[in-house]
């Protein structure tokens, strides 16, 4: 195996690095959407209400392979062409948020109403009650399911391999083929992934301990 690395670390760098890149653009704009979708679930507003829940049970209930095709294949065709690692990072950003949304409403939702009313009542706005005194507790409560949807997020990243987005399963795919040596190649690529996911891991467990000290 470290022959194999040695031979074709090229390919494995540059897959490692484009499923990191991947992996940081679509947890960071999933992160975004999927909390703006959460409060937008939440408005008194019907219509917006609505909307935000046809967001997210569109994109939740939809296989990810077909999210990430469509901007790969569809979205070209109507005008606007995306890259490979264009179309399968936004695909995947998409299906990711949508899982976010339903974890930060679920613990937007486990703040008592209470806190929202006195926040009104102090003189603060919604958004600014919501942004200051819900959300900064709702975090503390969602930190291990965000951890597990990031941790998802980058094995689901294996998706741009799909459509030659350039990424470590991607090269591991092709290395396997140059080679012929599939075990090695694709224990070496588990590997890679660990490097990323494991330290995600680390984090959530130091946060989740700090924050419940707190």
């Amino acid at each position: 195996m470290i022959d194999l690395l040695t031979s074709y670390w090229p390919f494995f760098l540059e897959g490692f690095t484009n499923t990191l890149l991947a992996s940081a653009i679509a947890l960071i704009a999933s992160l975004l959407i999927g909390s703006v979708m959460a409060i937008l679930q939440l408005s008194d507003q019907s219509l917006v209400k609505f909307l935000a829940n046809c967001y997210v049970e569109f994109f939740r209930n939809i296989p990810l392979l077909v999210i990430v095709m469509f901007f790969f294949i569809a979205v070209p065709l109507m005008g606007w062409p995306l890259s490979n690692f264009q179309a399968g990072t936004i695909g995947l950003t998409l299906y990711t948020s949508a899982f976010i949304a339903d974890n930060v409403r679920a613990g937007i939702l486990t703040i008592p109403k209470g806190q929202m009313e006195a926040g009104l009542a102090s003189g603060l706005t919604k958004s600014q009650t919501m942004k200051d005194i819900i959300l900064p507790q709702a975090i503390r409560i969602i930190i291990p399911p965000l951890g597990n949807q990031f941790i998802n997020l980058v094995k689901n990243s294996s998706i741009l391999a799909m459509v030659g987005g350039l990424d470590l399963m991607y090269y591991g795919d092709y290395v396997s083929m140059e080679t012929f040596e599939t075990i090695a190649t694709y224990v070496l690529v588990g590997c890679l992934y660990l490097l990323i996911t494991l330290p995600i891991t680390r984090l959530v467990r130091y946060l989740e301990a700090k924050l419940a000290y707190r």
